[in-house]
C-alpha cells in the first residue's frame, strides 16, 4: 500500500483560488499515469531515475506546494538541477558524525519544466529499486482521497514480483543504529530522524524540514517489511509485502504476518 501525496500529483475536485495552476498541472501530471511508459520512463543503477517525457510541472510549482526551497541549485547548459540533501541527526536534534545522508535531485529544463527526479543510493537501502519501480506505476490506477490528500493504489490489482525483501543487517549497515525502536507484537519498527538542509522555508512550514522515517521488520524473518515517511511535506508509504509473490513455505515453518496491514 502506498501513499504518495502531501505536494505532488494530486488535485482536489475542489480547488482553492490559491495556487489554482499548480493544482492543475499536478493533476494533469497524475493523469498522465494512465498511459505510463508513454509519458515516463525508469532507470536504476547506482541511483533511481524518473524521467518526465512531457513535462509540466514548473520549479515554482514545487516551492509552492512544499514550501520549502532547495538545500543547492545547479545552472546547467540545459536548465537547472535543484538538490535536496536529508542528513541523519541524533536525539538532540544534531547532525550525526560521520554524515548519513541521503538527497533528491530535480532536473529543469531550459523552460523550467521538471524532466527528472533522481533518487540516491543511499535511499534506495529503505525504498529498493524494484519496489520503488513498481509503487511509481502503481499511481496510474491510483485512487484519490480528498479528505486525506492522498492517491491510494490498488495493490490487489497489480502484477507482483519475485524478489526477496530487503534484511535488517543490510539496511543498518548503510543507516547505523536507529533513535527509537518500537515493538509492535510480531514486528520492529525502527524510527530515523533526517534534517534537510534548507535556508529558506515558508513560516509556519518549519517542521516540514524534519523527516521521520519509519521502518518495519519482522521479528522472525529480519526482513523489511514496510517503510513510511515524509520528505519535505512528501509523505511516502510502502507496504513490501503487498507487491512481492507469496514465497511457498514448509509446514514447518512458522509464517508471520504483520500486526497491522493499514498505513502508518
Amino acid at each position: 500500500m502506498i501513499k504518495f501525496f502531501r505536494w505532488f500529483f494530486l488535485l482536489f475536485l475542489v480547488i482553492s483560488l490559491t495556487g489554482c495552476f499548480t493544482w492543475i498541472r499536478a493533476y494533469r501530471t497524475y493523469l498522465q499515469m494512465s498511459d505510463f511508459d508513454q509519458n515516463f520512463a525508469l532507470e536504476a543503477s547506482d541511483e533511481f531515475k524518473w524521467k518526465f517525457k512531457a513535462p509540466l510541472l514548473y520549479s515554482d510549482d514545487f516551492v509552492s506546494l512544499s514550501k520549502i526551497q532547495p538545500s543547492e541549485s545547479r545552472i546547467l547548459d540545459s536548465g537547472e538541477v535543484w538538490r535536496y540533501w536529508f542528513r541523519k541527526i541524533d536525539g538532540q536534534g544534531k547532525i550525526v558524525n560521520p554524515e548519513i545522508k541521503f538527497y533528491f535531485d530535480l532536473n529543469f529544463n531550459e523552460d523550467d519544466r521538471l524532466t527528472l527526479w533522481t533518487f540516491s543510493p543511499l535511499f534506495l537501502q529503505i525504498a529498493p529499486a524494484e519496489f520503488l519501480e513498481i509503487s511509481i506505476r502503481s499511481l496510474g490506477g491510483a485512487k484519490i482521497n480528498k479528505e486525506k490528500r492522498q492517491l491510494k493504489a490498488d495493490t490487489d490489482s497489480i502484477k507482483k514480483i519475485d524478489v526477496d525483501l530487503p534484511q535488517k543487517t543490510q539496511v543498518l549497515s548503510q543507516l547505523g543504529e536507529p533513535l527509537q525502536i518500537e515493538d509492535a507484537e510480531d514486528n520492529e519498527i525502527y524510527h530515523y530522524h533526517f534534517l534537510l538542509k534548507t535556508d529558506n522555508v515558508e513560516e509556519g512550514y518549519e517542521d516540514r524540514t524534519l523527516s521521520v522515517i519509519k521502518l518495519t521488520f519482522n521479528k522472525t524473518t529480519n526482513e523489511l517489511i514496510k517503510m513510511a515517511g515524509r520528505f519535505a511535506g512528501l509523505k511516502i508509504s510502502i507496504n513490501y509485502q503487498k507487491y512481492v509473490v507469496t514465497k511457498s513455505v514448509s509446514l514447518n515453518q512458522k509464517i508471520t504476518l504483520p500486526s497491522s496491514t493499514e498505513d502508518i
